[in-house]
């Protein structure tokens, strides 16, 4: 979309993520409830990069908020920008001007230490020392926004209400560092009024600051915007999801074979519910029965185990031919080459069974490896317990005239186990983990006519040496 600000005054909403090195899944959630109200009300959704801070400014890590915008749904055919907030440093420090010639703004020298020591509290908040002392700019001296000693200040909040705010109560608060750029509050500010945005949804940890930005919005002689501040997102806890100690990367999810279209539902159910007794609903629901004003302000529990399933689900609904060529990235990162021919018959039973698409690659691999794979757990499970050595003597046996297909590979199977006195599922197990290497994977016997006459015999084959071989030392 154009990068020019519009000056309709038409809904206009806007994303503000700081370059981080990875994208927050609580973000995310933040970006899809902009871009909700802005698709339903024929809006604009903005896009600004804050980019101020020069230890975040690395142009990897807008790339990154760009491609998981994009994995999202979020195009730049969706999105207006991007904008960078360091492009505006001139209407920053115009603004910053302006504060100064109304007396709202003042230089103080004051370090958090001198407050302490004054007022003999860590906690209390700063105390106004330096605000008619008429200090000039200098060396360590931040710039305070003088905040009114008397009234109120209230913020309209589309979740929330009318909550109010003792002005007496606010800090005089800095709006520029000692080396003349403005801090988060007068920045935010400074954009949203010059690119028009008339909504700002964003987290609750937030909402502190919004009579001192209503202030500021005033004060700049503009009208603020509309506030939303939608509720935090927890671990099971009920901790703030942390970077540091949760995974909150939406790139970890991708990497694990999440479907952008599960991500998007399950994001947009942290703390919001479609109409009736459901929660996997299509995209076109979600956009059109979503209101900002119904989301729930306690607390969003981020479910991964709720997540995992809402994707299982999503990949069983995909037609098998987009759930195969949604594979093919984590196959082509595996330690075997893929006959596409022998995928094309394995993805239908694949696709019932993983919740991940990352997990196609353990669940496939023994089509394609020259040996199964070996995993000791699965061996001494089905080969060190009951006829096993017997049960694969009497499947090589039956199966080297058997016509090669499922049922029938199915009732030999069944016939074997009977003259041993086994059900099918015991007498197949020894037969799954020769053949596939593990206990549980595919159909065992859809597995086996895929698999091939030559191979599967070879394999129960080499299974019986090795069970003789353990059996003899």
């Amino acid at each position: 979309m154009s990068s020019t600000p519009s000056t309709s005054s038409s809904l206009r909403v806007r994303f503000a993520p700081s370059p981080t090195g990875m994208f927050h899944v609580g973000g995310a959630r933040s970006a899809l409830f902009n871009w909700v109200m802005a698709k339903q009300s024929g809006g604009t959704l903005v896009l600004r990069i804050e980019d101020t801070d020069a230890s975040r400014n690395a142009p990897e890590w807008t790339e990154g908020i760009i491609r998981a915008l994009a994995w999202l749904g979020m195009d730049g055919e969706e999105y207006e920008g991007p904008y960078f907030q360091s492009a505006n440093a001139d209407k920053h420090a115009a603004a910053v001007r302006t504060l100064i010639d109304a007396g709202r703004a003042y230089y103080c020298e004051c370090t958090r230490d001198d407050v302490i020591a004054r007022t003999g509290d860590q906690h209390k908040g700063y105390d106004g020392f330096c605000r008619d002392r008429g200090l000039e700019p200098g060396p360590g001296r931040a710039l305070r926004f003088r905040t009114p000693d008397e009234g109120q200040t209230t913020v309209v909040d589309l979740l929330r209400g009318k909550p109010a705010f003792e002005n007496a109560l606010l800090e005089d608060f800095v709006i520029a560092r000692a080396d003349g750029s403005v801090t988060f509050l007068l920045a935010n500010v400074v954009d949203d009024m010059s690119q028009d945005i008339t909504h700002v949804v964003r987290a609750e940890e937030h909402l502190s600051n919004a009579p001192k930005q209503q202030l500021l919005w005033e004060t700049l002689g503009a009208e603020p915007p509309v506030w939303a501040h939608v509720p935090v997102v927890v671990n099971e806890k009920r901790q703030k999801l942390s970077k540091r100690r949760d995974k909150v990367a939406l790139e970890a999810y991708q990497a694990e074979g999440y479907l952008p279209e599960a991500m998007r539902n399950y994001l947009m159910l942290l703390g919001w519910a479609p109409s009736g007794d459901r929660e996997i609903v299509p995209w076109e629901v979600i956009v059109e029965e979503f209101r900002i004003e119904d989301v729930n302000t306690s607390p969003a529990f981020f479910d991964e185990k709720k997540l995992r399933a809402f994707n299982g689900e999503y990949i069983r609904a995909l037609p098998v031919e987009r759930f195969a060529a949604e594979c093919l990235p984590f196959l082509e990162g595996a330690p075997f080459e893929v006959d596409p021919g022998v995928f094309e018959r394995l993805a239908p039973l694949a696709q019932t069974r993983v919740a991940l698409l990352s997990e196609i690659v353990p669940m496939v691999d023994f089509a394609f490896l020259d040996e199964p794979p070996f995993d000791e757990q699965s061996w001494n499970k089905a080969m060190r317990k009951g006829p096993a050595a017997e049960i694969l003597a009497a499947a090589e046996e039956a199966y080297r005239d058997a016509p090669w297909e499922t049922e029938e590979l199915k009732t030999r199977l069944e016939e074997v186990g009977a003259a041993h006195g086994l059900k099918l599922g015991k007498t197949q197990a020894p037969v799954r983990v020769a053949v596939t290497g593990r206990t549980v994977g595919l159909p065992l016997f859809e597995s086996l006519e895929i698999l091939g006459r030559e191979r599967t015999l070879a394999r129960i084959a080499a299974a019986r040496a090795r069970l003789a071989a353990e059996t003899a030392s």
